[in-house]
């Protein structure tokens, strides 16, 4: 199996600390987290993770499951780049003097769906959203015009096949605690020794 990039989307209660017990899943199986982001969802109560790693499928689907084991987590999703609808949002500051003399900028900006979004004598900065692509040719672009720094956002995306998302979310929201779990009389003493 090779690897390529997969979005994770995890529905969660917003807790303190539960970011730290996601990222240690991650970093006890050495994988590295291409891009994170963290935000309300379209329910109140409930936060959702968007998280980009490059693995196998089934790394994807174990870790899947390893973060649904925490408490506070409601459901946990995979999937690859064309299963969803994703955008970045990048920042470019670039010297105005030389932007403004050298380049003709509405050209530029229509171009690549760019917007000025601070101008000043000593600098400007546009911001492009798009995928990777499409934010890392802009910066090729400005380099020659000294651009003096670059920032990207992380990830966000929508799942295209996701009809009545919202209906399930808003069960996670009314659903009642189970009753709690009691223990199986019956263990065998060896069951008893192992599950101790």
């Amino acid at each position: 199996m090779q690897k390529q990039e997969y979005t994770i989307t995890v529905y969660t209660e917003n807790q303190i600390g539960l970011l730290n017990r996601i990222a240690i899943i991650f970093s006890r199986r050495k994988i590295n987290v291409e891009s994170l982001n963290t935000s309300p969802s379209e329910i109140e109560s409930v936060h959702r993770f968007t998280i980009v790693i490059n693995e196998v499928e089934d790394v994807v689907r174990k870790l899947c499951r390893q973060i649904e084991k925490q408490v506070e987590v409601l459901k946990a999703y995979y999937n690859t780049n064309e299963e969803i609808i994703w955008q970045e949002l990048a920042l470019y500051k670039v010297p105005t003097e030389i932007i403004a003399e050298e380049v003709k900028v509405e050209r530029l900006l229509s171009r690549f769906g760019a917007k000025a979004v601070v101008i000043r004598k000593d600098y400007t900065v546009f911001e492009v959203s798009g995928q990777r692509e499409e934010t890392d040719s802009f910066i090729k672009v400005l380099e020659p015009y000294g651009l003096i720094e670059f920032v990207r956002s992380a990830r966000v995306a929508i799942i295209k096949n996701s009809d009545g998302f919202h209906k399930k979310l808003k069960s996670f929201e009314y659903k009642e605690p189970g009753e709690e779990v009691v223990e199986n009389e019956f263990l065998s003493e060896n069951e008893k020794v192992f599950s101790m």
